[in-house]
């Protein structure tokens, strides 16, 4: 997202504070005190957005038992290439339904004449019907000057948050996920050392599967940063889900499954957005960080 024109922010002209609002009826799901913090740096709403997608998100085609360890990435060696290609459809398909969902409030975004979208919040939930709903919903936006995004930006950030991230010369680029899943399987070394350990002691097997989880999941919303060409990513929103299923290959055990979400805003300086590849890893900035 570059902005264009030689004042300092965006919407902060003498013309841009003068200019009308639009004689049409907007709607908004700002509070008072965040629609008085956006207004105070020169953008006004002009409606709510929603973007919705159902999906059918299941461990398709999966054989055989992965060992010891899997893990989604494919550039990494697995014990089971089967496993390994099944959770990586699996993330694409994660990443895919978050980004459709995304895509088509930013359509509506457009469609209001906005620049961007604050207070944006996804919501992730079973569907009655069967398949889960990824929805997206938000603020649309509009810079009262000449100095527009080249494409509308997307940012978790409250009114006030996204006030202060604009006065301090920061400009949100668009919204920015890390996923990552991994399987262990419980075998004598993690569920035979629950019942029969002496005393308190790690169970170094689960340490291991949510290390690796989190750090995977952290190095891929670096990478979805610099997609979207920011310096950095302030961070919302950080789940952790561990869970159990069937060993498919040996039905009296089990295997433990973890899944990581990193959801954040990417953000770059104002005038340097649309950073070059190659010009260092972004930075994390862990503004909240939720478990649940």
């Amino acid at each position: 997202m570059t902005y264009r024109g030689n004042a300092g922010l965006p919407g902060d002209t003498a013309e841009g504070r003068a200019a009308p609002r639009s004689a049409r009826t907007w709607d908004s799901g700002l509070s008072g005190g965040e629609f008085a913090a956006v207004g105070g740096v020169g953008f006004e709403p002009v409606g709510q957005v929603l973007g919705t997608a159902v999906y059918n998100i299941g461990y398709t085609g999966v054989w055989g038992c992965p060992g010891n360890w899997s893990v989604t990435d494919d550039n990494k060696p697995v014990q089971s290439s089967r496993w390994a290609s099944s959770l990586s459809q699996l993330v694409r398909t994660m990443y895919a339904a978050r980004r459709s969902a995304l895509a088509r409030a930013v359509a509506e975004c457009g469609a209001l004449g906005g620049d961007g979208i604050v207070g944006v919040e996804l919501r992730v939930g079973e569907f009655p019907a069967g398949g889960v709903e990824f929805t997206v919903r938000g603020t649309a936006v509009r810079a009262r000057s000449r100095i527009r995004p080249r494409a509308p930006f997307t940012s978790h950030l409250s009114g006030q948050d996204f006030a202060a991230l604009i006065g301090s010369g920061w400009v949100p680029v668009g919204l920015a996920f890390g996923i990552a899943f991994a399987i262990r399987h419980d075998d004598w070394r993690t569920s035979l050392r629950i019942p029969f350990a002496a005393g308190n002691q790690e169970i170094d097997g689960y340490t291991h599967l949510i290390g690796h989880v989190r750090r995977e999941a952290r190095r891929q919303l670096a990478v979805d940063t610099a997609r979207h060409g920011g310096d950095g990513v302030v961070v919302d929103d950080v789940e952790l889900r561990v869970g159990e299923s069937e060993c498919p290959s040996y039905g009296s055990t089990r295997d433990v499954t973890a899944e990581a979400v990193f959801v954040g805003t990417s953000i770059a300086r104002f005038g340097r957005s649309g950073r070059p590849a190659g010009t260092g890893a972004p930075l994390t900035v862990m503004r909240l960080e939720r478990e649940r």
